[in-house]
């Protein structure tokens, strides 16, 4: 391994490192989820319920939690930056072919595919930044990478959404792809070579280092990995839903909105843009423990903000909720890395996307049903009960010197 230690804030590599993973989170998460914004639109045209139709970003998310592991199997063997490049481009070339789909297994099956040559920049992302950035800086990193992965699913949401109002989801979502081929291009001219991690490949086979089950064994031993890992299942399983289903429920009484009026509520995305740095600096200075659970008590609050039957107090629950769920994932999500051994980051940061996504894609489909049985009202508790459930399990695995330092 190398000695470099690491880019500091105001050097041109640091900025640029930045620069382009935030490009490869807009790549990554404009298309992923721009489904989410035609999802009634979808089921329409189809003629499915709101959780078969939620199907569509499930088997991205789906493909993107089985494909983590792997890809940082590859990323170890042929280097992270190499790795999440190959991805992305594989992404936009099944992305392309999605509004051409003539039936829903075959869109599901695109997306799937699609998740799967997604997960490379997830896998990755953070393992690179934890090895390229001074350990110092690498919360503040994180948030800063965070905030891009806001930007692409807001931007996925908003193109394809209004778009898709005039010409059909399949425009919608066609459009969200030439965003992401803009947005990958721009991170293979910015991204810095890897300075603090040689691939194995280029490896004596002495110098390799443990297996990879060793290094999934490490990890999955650690309770500190596992509170961890929960807080990716839990909160993303929870926040998903809630996007996933918010525009079901806002175009039926007693609402009443357009379709393209529900669109412009993503905009509240803007709202984790804005606390994923923040919350990241704020890791660095006051530590990662109180700013982690502060966060979830802010997303437990905007939870509940979203039962009042007012839209303009579902507006501030769901600005509240997404700045809070957001802090939250990027101080999990840049803890996760530096808190493992050295030799078995990538996998740490695969690991805690498993969870992630896993939580994605069983809840943005379950709470469907929930939903579509029960009402909103239990929707929301199961919701509740998700987010203090993650705080409990943080406050319990998380306390203490070591852990904080991870």
């Amino acid at each position: 391994m190398s000695d470099f230690s690491g880019h500091v804030p105001g050097s041109r590599e640091y900025r640029r490192l930045l620069t382009a993973l935030f490009c490869a989170g807009v790549a990554t998460f404009a298309q992923l989820y721009a489904p989410q914004a035609v999802l009634p639109l979808l089921a329409d045209e189809l003629r499915v319920a709101p959780a078969t139709a939620a199907l569509a970003v499930s088997a991205s998310t789906l493909g993107l939690a089985v494909a983590v592991i792997p890809w940082s199997t590859v990323a170890d063997r042929v280097g992270r930056v190499p790795a999440m490049a190959t991805g992305l481009i594989a992404a936009t070339v099944f992305g392309a072919l999605v509004p051409f789909s003539g039936d829903l297994a075959t869109l599901l099956a695109l997306r799937l595919a699609e998740g799967v040559a997604l997960g490379a920049v997830p896998a990755v992302a953070l393992a690179y930044l934890s090895e390229e950035v001074d350990l110092r800086y690498v919360a503040a990193a994180a948030g800063s990478y965070i905030a891009g992965t806001t930007v692409g699913g807001l931007s996925g949401r908003l193109v394809s959404g209004p778009l898709a109002e005039a010409v059909g989801w399949r425009g919608g979502v066609a459009s969200a792809v030439l965003l992401c081929v803009l947005a990958a291009v721009s991170f293979v001219w910015l991204v810095p070579r890897s300075r603090g991690f040689s691939p194995e490949r280029g490896r004596a086979p002495d110098d390799r280092g443990p297996s990879v089950a060793v290094r999934l064994w490490t990890n999955l031993r650690s309770p500190v990995q596992l509170a961890l890992y929960a807080q990716g299942f839990l909160l993303m399983g929870a926040f998903v839903a809630v996007y996933n289903y918010l525009g079901f429920r806002l175009e039926a009484d007693p609402f009443d909105l357009a379709p393209g009026v529900v669109t412009l509520l993503f905009l509240a995305y803007l709202a984790g843009t804005a606390s994923s740095p923040r919350a990241g600096a704020w890791a660095v200075r006051y530590g990662r423990l109180p700013v982690l659970l502060a966060s979830i008590g802010v997303t437990i609050a905007g939870a509940a903000l979203l039962a009042v039957p007012q839209v303009v107090v579902v507006l501030v629950g769901l600005v509240v909720f997404t700045a809070g769920f957001f802090g939250a994932h990027a101080v999990a999500s840049g803890w996760t890395p530096v808190a493992a051994s050295p030799v078995a980051r990538a996998q740490a940061s695969s690991l805690y996307y498993l969870g992630y996504y896993g939580g994605s894609s069983l809840f943005g489909w379950l709470l469907g049903i929930v939903f579509g049985g029960a009402g909103w009202g239990w929707f929301l508790a199961v919701v509740l009960v998700m987010c203090v459930l993650s705080g409990a399990l943080a406050l319990a695995a998380l306390r203490g010197g070591r852990a904080e330092r991870g």
